[in-house]
């Protein structure tokens, strides 16, 4: 996956987390634009052409992978976590199918959820989806030996443009993200900085791992 379909994937997120049809908007974006993605171009469009939207669920975190990606969702409307996976998951799957000439599925079997039941398993789920899932990238076995380098990881993670760890340290604004029960966990950016180093420093992976279906 290049990193143009992974903001083509981001902007569907956000374009197909509505009750209406939202296919056109993104043709629409892309003309307009001419190919370019990004949240500043998502956010100006969004503007400039305002409607007033009506979300399935609230997006509170995500984490695009090579072969899978992690969301933290709130649902909004009745049934809406399962039309919004559809919507999103359909449309991405006609826009790769049509660039990379393929047909078929693309996904792998239907999406799998877990419930989030409390506030410490939510603070800790984002840990794990927005730093521990990029670490992978930089020490691909520390699920089963622990974190070696905490400061590689935290800078690492920093720079990862492909989780939502950016938006809560406070670098990006995302208008995807609406932390919604999640931003009274963390009541500053540091805090929340702090809580990552601390799971890190107490290498609490093994006690964490459970918390996401792979």
């Amino acid at each position: 996956m290049q990193n143009r379909d992974r903001w083509r994937f981001l902007q569907g997120l956000f374009l197909f987390n509505d009750q209406r049809s939202t296919a056109n908007l993104l043709w629409r974006i892309e003309r307009e634009n001419e190919g370019r993605i990004n949240f500043r171009i998502l956010r100006e469009f969004m503007e400039k052409n305002s409607t007033k939207r009506r979300p399935l669920v609230r997006i509170m975190a995500d984490c695009l992978m090579p072969n899978h990606y992690h969301l933290i969702v709130e649902e909004l409307q009745q049934g809406g976590i399962t039309r919004f996976m559809h919507k999103s998951g359909t449309g991405y799957t006609m826009y790769f199918n049509k660039k990379h000439d393929r047909v078929g599925g693309l996904f792998q079997g239907p999406f799998k959820a877990i419930q989030v039941n409390n506030d410490d398993y939510l603070r800790n789920l984002i840990v794990y989806i927005n730093v521990m899932n990029p670490a992978e990238f930089v020490e691909s076995n520390l699920k089963e030996v622990g974190v070696r380098d905490i400061e590689h990881i935290m800078t690492f993670a920093k720079e990862f443009l492909w989780s939502t760890n950016q938006e809560y340290l406070g670098i990006r604004d995302s208008p995807i993200i609406d932390k919604g029960v999640a931003s009274t966990l963390f009541r500053t950016e540091k805090e929340y900085e702090d809580f990552v180093r601390m799971v890190l420093l107490e290498k609490k992976v093994d006690t964490i791992s459970h918390l996401l279906l792979e």
